[in-house]
């Protein structure tokens, strides 16, 4: 059998821009122990049904598979969240939506809605910051439906909720103070779908038109019919998409319509206030 130490060194991840780090959760995560533990103690002997476990994520991730798939989980906020294959995995780049949210309203009673939540990252998010807030979360995927709400009853959350609707479709006669999405705003065709872990995350939630905006224009032209007086509306979208998203937020009757930059210093999201 071979130590901890001999596997980490032996083990081989070259396309990976962070190898080190994929081996280590894939070992701990084989041994079903911390990071840390791997450093205490890298003289243990690891067992072979464990080594096979790794070598069997190994070439997982050899061949381009996520990590987050492969280990099921993923953290985002403060919250750890478990994943599928059928919804995408939460990003880093999304938090700046969280963020926004909460600085936009206070801590008082509020309904707020997250349009395709997958994984239900966003509106758990919310609904952990702010205990005070009814949030819901939508996605069309039945699948992403029971993910969202198995991650909910794992934390705890009562004040969050999620239901199967396609977009509004489910919602009719529904208003709310605040609304998020991070949906598809990807163009048909583009080359980022065939590389790296866009080509095993779902495509359904990925593309949208020709030029990306399909999924963003009929959440702006429907927003109006859910949203109360002064509510707001916040969208996440591609790193060249600012301008013509608040082109349309203006278009549409949105007023106090911006840009926020996420960590890597592009316009991320864009957000309005339907009037008074």
């Amino acid at each position: 059998m071979a130590s901890i130490a001999e596997l980490l060194q032996q083990a081989e991840l070259a396309d990976s821009p962070s190898a080190q780090l994929d081996v280590e959760l894939l070992l701990a995560a084989a041994l079903g122990k911390s990071r840390s533990y791997l450093r205490t103690w890298p003289e243990r002997e690891v067992e072979l049904a464990c080594e096979a476990i790794f070598a069997a994520h190994l070439a997982r991730r050899r061949s381009g598979e996520p990590i987050a798939y492969i280990l099921g989980r993923q953290g985002f906020w403060s919250l750890d969240l478990d994943v599928a294959s059928h919804t995408l995995i939460p990003r880093p780049d999304t938090e700046l939506l969280v963020e926004t949210a909460l600085a936009l309203l206070s801590d008082s009673p509020a309904a707020v809605l997250d349009l395709g939540t997958g994984t239900g990252a966003i509106a758990l998010a919310l609904a952990c910051e702010r205990p005070a807030w009814q949030v819901t979360g939508v996605d069309r995927v039945s699948e992403a439906v029971g993910l969202a709400e198995a991650n909910r009853a794992r934390l705890q959350l009562g004040n969050a909720s999620f239901l199967a609707s396609h977009w509004f479709s489910a919602l009719a006669g529904q208003r709310y103070q605040l609304i998020v999405s991070n949906p598809p705003y990807i163009a048909a065709g583009d080359p980022h779908l065939s590389q790296g872990d866009l080509r095993f995350e779902p495509s359904s939630a990925l593309v949208a038109g020709v030029d990306g905006l399909d999924d963003i224009r009929l959440i702006i032209q429907q927003a109006p019919l859910h949203l109360h007086s002064a509510g707001w509306l916040l969208l996440e979208h591609g790193f060249d998409q600012a301008e013509a998203v608040r082109e349309l937020l203006s278009a549409q009757g949105f007023m106090a319509v911006e840009s926020r930059l996420d960590l890597g210093g592009h316009q991320r999201i864009s957000l309005g206030q339907w009037p008074l």
